[in-house]
């Protein structure tokens, strides 16, 4: 059977990446997409695991090659899903999940069929805009784009198939994972042979 292409999005700083973590160790029938992006890393980030950290020439040759799922200009950098992993590892029978901005979400919305697509909120607004300031990456500047754009992100959780409140770390990562199961479950995808 063919694996399930899972997108988890939500506003800047609504802890994403962490419960993703959770769900990731849980789960090993899972594989992660990295995403190209032309910002610069972060402390700690590593180039292919991370995210796959490339030029603005190289991103450029990527699109004019047909090479993304997705793609995106969010604040002053791009972001994009190598379409090619994403295609191989479902084609393997693994399940795929992407961790990106609303926008490339909408955008993968457009030109994908039977992907299933989990927004992940902050419990308050206040929260997020607390996550957002504690991480200490970013400048004043940054963090207010950053704030302005999640004000329009939150707009769009109707688009989405399901919406998970990350108030908890691991309770949010555990309705995560019982979407995936049930997903894995639905009529049609599961493989079953009585003869």
């Amino acid at each position: 059977m063919k694996g399930i292409l899972f997108v988890v999005s939500g506003p800047s700083g609504v802890g994403k990446g962490t419960v993703l973590e959770e769900v990731f160790r849980q789960d090993k029938k899972l594989k992660f997409s990295v995403s190209a992006t032309t910002r610069e890393p972060r402390p700690g980030e590593v180039d292919g695991v991370n995210y796959f950290f490339v030029s603005p020439e190289k991103f450029d040759s990527m699109i004019d090659n047909g090479e993304f799922l997705e793609w995106a200009h969010v604040h002053d950098s791009r972001y994009g899903t190598p379409r090619g992993f994403v295609e191989k590892t479902l084609n393997e029978g693994f399940d795929c999940v992407l961790d990106i901005d609303v926008q490339g979400a909408l955008n993968v919305m457009k030109n994908w069929e039977g992907g299933v697509y989990i927004f992940m909120a902050p419990p308050a607004f206040e929260d997020l805009e607390k996550r957002l300031r504690n991480r200490h990456t970013e400048d004043e500047g940054r963090i207010k784009e950053r704030i302005e754009t999640a004000r329009w992100e939150l707009t769009k959780v109707k688009e989405y198939d399901y919406t998970v409140v990350n108030d908890v770390v691991e309770k949010a990562a555990e309705k995560v994972r019982a979407i995936i199961e049930a997903e894995r479950s639905r009529t049609g995808r599961v493989d079953l042979r009585f003869d």
